[in-house]
């Protein structure tokens, strides 16, 4: 096994989370040289059967979110196996757990009945509607999309809100999560004690749609579904060319004019409807038409050559294996295999403290042995 040389080399972590976002964000620290303890239930985590797809008859819902730590089943009704559990904690420099809020109480896994023995710990919950009026509201990611506003934001104008193509804020609360523990260990190194912190999917939604909800408290303003489109910007959303759509930005004044040189309309940048960015927007429906047209030329793909070259903002609409390849294309290998299985690569590079990659997704209990004897020591 490669020399751990992470930036969080030496911080133990206990794992007592499930499903996504818990383990999306346990799965990031151990990347980054975290030793991660993944407690399971006797049952085992529940998206290792959330399938298709599979990879050798294991969900690769599951493979995508769980390398690089050690699995240990524990039965928490078991006197032995909760004993394991309290220990692993009181060691512990990092718990997180998304139980319903005060769950863990009953067996002595709470903050406070942690912090009694280990004042260092930084002990995070995840929950999808607080601790208080909404402790008994199962949080699942479908549910926030739905009260938060999210869906009333996606899909066309005249058709039903959808939901995002992935569990957008379970990932955003995993992101959380981590910031605050990360945060929370920085702040550790002064004072010597850890904290308790609460992450839920809600108050991550509220946070996460940022200029949408600014709108709503800050502007009196309740955004609607736009389809594709921006409510502050044009074009900002696909325009069809000769072969198919084609993303087509223009985030500034600079970028509409090399837009425009670029499609041959330099008379476009003139026009007193479209000179900046509010009068494009409130004009998008006069200038829509004159885009399209220009862009009827050529293919999506010599626009986004030529568009790309010049410094405009573009894209082409790809699926996941173009996004895939697209990033294998400019060199940044988006993969990496790990004992046989592959995944995706860790997002963050670091210049001195590069993340590891050692330890495949772990099967139920893999670990279950070593770490018991170890807890017994």
């Amino acid at each position: 096994m490669a020399e751990n040389n992470g930036p969080l080399k030496g911080i133990l972590v206990a794992d007592f989370s499930r499903i996504l976002a818990g383990p999306y964000a346990t799965m990031l620290l151990a990347d980054l040289g975290a030793d991660v303890v993944k407690v399971e239930g006797p049952g085992g985590d529940d998206t290792r059967t959330w399938m298709p797809p599979v990879r050798d008859g294991v969900a690769t819902y599951y493979l995508g979110i769980n390398r690089n730590k050690r699995s240990i089943a524990l039965d928490l009704r078991d006197p032995d196996d909760l004993a394991a559990a309290q220990e692993l904690a009181r060691r512990a420099d990092v718990m997180i757990e998304n139980f319903k809020p005060g769950g863990l109480a009953r067996f002595g896994l709470d903050y406070d009945t942690v912090a009694a023995a280990n004042a260092g710990i930084v002990y995070a919950s995840i929950s999808g509607f607080g601790s208080g009026e909404g402790a008994s509201i199962p949080g699942y990611d479908l549910m926030v999309q739905a009260i938060s506003g999210l869906m009333s934001l996606t899909g066309d104008p005249d058709g039903p809100p959808y939901r995002a193509g992935i569990s957008v804020f379970d990932v955003m609360a995993g992101l959380h999560a981590n910031i605050g523990i990360l945060a929370a260990l920085h702040s550790r190194g002064a004072s010597g004690r850890g904290q308790h912190i609460e992450v839920n999917l809600l108050s991550s939604a509220l946070s996460g749609l940022v200029n949408h909800s600014s709108a709503v408290v800050a502007g009196d303003t309740v955004p609607f579904r736009m389809g594709n489109a921006h409510p502050s910007l044009f074009p900002y959303e696909p325009l069809p060319t000769a072969d198919g759509e084609l993303i087509v930005i223009a985030g500034n004044d600079g970028q509409f004019r090399k837009l425009c040189q670029v499609l041959g309309t330099p008379e476009l940048v003139d026009d007193p409807r479209f000179t900046r960015n509010q009068d494009r927007t409130a004009n998008r429906d006069a200038l829509r038409p004159l885009l399209v047209e220009a862009l009827q030329a050529r293919t999506k793909d010599e626009w986004f050559r030529d568009l790309i070259a010049a410094g405009v903002p573009c894209a082409p609409i790809n699926t996941l294996d173009g996004g895939v390849a697209y990033a294998r294309d400019l060199g940044l290998d988006p993969v990496v295999e790990v004992g046989g299985v592959p995944g995706v690569r860790h997002p963050i590079t670091f210049s001195a403290t590069p993340p590891r990659y050692e330890l495949p997704p772990p099967g139920l209990d893999e670990h279950g042995q070593e770490i018991r004897a170890w807890l017994k020591s």
